[in-house]
């Protein structure tokens, strides 16, 4: 009788396992043997371990977070680690992240999985995590949980205390945070409470944080607003008269919207975007199912009130992307033996599992207006898909114009290969990049792009100026 894939799979990782973990205690052991997947169904063959399960984050409110580990195609225990994180605020980072954009298996339509060839973790060990608790597989068993800015960040550096115990190996590792659209607040923050903590913490507790990568994100409402509205005037999308009486009747530095604001900005122009047209990628087809999604929360913004703040706004339209995946991806990972395969749903949790979770973002009591106050002086680089209208790149300019940061290197193009890949410029302590016919979610639109961003990011490393 032949050995079992599974057995097979554990030999591997005892005999693998004995090497590289000498000096780790046992229970230390215990925990990454019972995290490892030996594979998931549908997965295609691959050289390099992968880990997922739970981490505790708060025994009070039994709050736990799901979180699946790659650890990288080539020398894992020499590249850095990086934790993806997708926006929402709502999101799976799982359901996005892996098995959409950067991941190394994405989600097909037979309902399969295949090789993503430009896999982030051909750069680094890559880290996703289903946050805040409610989100994806997370769990809280406390039917009065609250949903904000500060409990996600808190949660998240308390999942990354916790996890560094369960893989010691990686906690010398440069470190580093990237995500996008509302993980515009949540990887800055994340960040902020790292560096705080730092400051005070025991050598075992210190974070070998070195920077975060932010793409197509949320970081300030008025300026998020007024550059989705002038990039929609300036991509053809809205006639002169609606964008005159948006122009006229708001005023996006204001929190609280008046009803001469509202009808044209509900009713007009986000009701554009309830049609036949792909709100995060404007040139691409949308799928022919629709997104049931989208169009329920487009339907819930004619229901708000006159005094209706522009945070809950912008909240509330969704900030993932759909065209057909959203509905293979669920059905993958709502299937028994892909949840027993990453030892997920282990407390056969009441809800399914599904991408973004609206009781999430309708709780969300938390949302800071601007995430500007909390930018930290480290590595940082901001990137924009210039197709995107949800978070267009008009927004994150004017965003960045608020920042007024000195410039040390002007608008200049940057090349993949033979052709341009897009713009990019370069600041004091901080590098935008544009990325050209790519819509929110680049790793999904400019793939080969975004591993050559990625790489050079972490190597402190300059775009490419001319073809080559």
């Amino acid at each position: 009788m032949g050995l079992s894939a599974h057995f097979v799979c554990l030999l591997f990782f005892y005999i693998i396992f004995a090497v590289v973990s000498q000096g780790q205690d046992p229970e230390t052991k215990t925990l990454q043997e019972a995290d490892l997947v030996c594979k998931i169904p549908g997965q295609p063959p691959v050289d390099f371990k992968q880990y997922a399960g739970y981490v505790t984050v708060d025994e009070v409110y039994e709050k736990a977070l799901f979180y699946w580990f790659f650890e990288a195609t080539k020398s894992p225990e020499q590249k850095p680690l990086v934790l993806w994180l997708n926006g929402g605020p709502g999101c799976s980072s799982v359901g996005f992240g892996e098995a959409r954009e950067l991941g190394p298996f994405l989600v097909t339509k037979g309902f399969g999985l295949k090789f993503n060839n430009y896999t982030w973790n051909k750069a680094a060990n890559l880290l996703f995590l289903e946050a805040p608790a409610g989100v994806g597989f997370s769990y809280s068993n406390k039917t009065m949980d609250t949903y904000g800015d500060n409990v996600t960040a808190q949660n998240s550096y308390t999942f990354l205390l916790n996890w560094f115990k369960r893989f010691p190996q990686y906690k010398s590792s440069e470190f580093y945070i990237a995500g996008e659209s509302y993980a515009g607040h949540y990887v800055p923050q994340l960040a902020e409470v790292i560096f705080d903590a730092n400051e005070k913490a025991a050598k075992e507790d210190y974070f070998n944080l070195k920077g975060f990568m932010i793409g197509n994100a949320l970081l300030d409402d008025d300026t998020d607003q007024t550059g989705m509205i002038d990039y929609a005037w300036g991509h053809a999308l809205i006639s002169d008269k609606l964008y005159s009486e948006i122009k006229e009747n708001c005023d996006f530095s204001k929190e609280n919207y008046t009803k001469e604001c509202l009808d044209p900005l509900v009713n007009g122009y986000y009701g554009l975007y309830s049609m036949n047209i792909d709100m995060y990628s404007l040139y691409t087809p949308t799928c022919p199912q629709g997104n049931p999604n989208f169009t329920s929360n487009v339907a819930a913004l004619g229901l708000l009130s006159k005094s209706s703040s522009r945070s809950e706004i912008l909240r509330k339209m969704p900030a993932g992307y759909d065209p057909c995946s959203q509905n293979h991806a669920t059905t993958y990972f709502n299937r028994p033996d892909v949840q027993e395969a990453l030892h997920a749903n282990v407390t056969n949790i009441s809800r399914s599992w599904s991408l973004c979770n609206g009781a999430v973002n309708n709780g969300w009591n938390d949302s800071s207006p601007s995430i500007l106050p909390v930018i930290k002086k480290t590595h940082r680089w901001w990137s924009s898909g210039d197709t995107d209208g949800r978070v267009p790149v008009t927004s994150t300019r004017y965003t960045l114009n608020k920042l007024a940061l000195s410039i040390t290197q002007d608008w200049s193009p940057w090349y993949n290969q033979k052709q341009i890949g897009g713009w990019t410029i370069e600041y004091e302590g901080l590098t935008f990049v544009t990325i050209r016919g790519a819509g929110h979610q680049v790793p999904t639109f400019a793939p080969k792009r975004s591993l050559q961003l990625i790489r050079h990011f972490l190597a402190i490393k300059k775009l490419p100026f001319a073809p080559f």
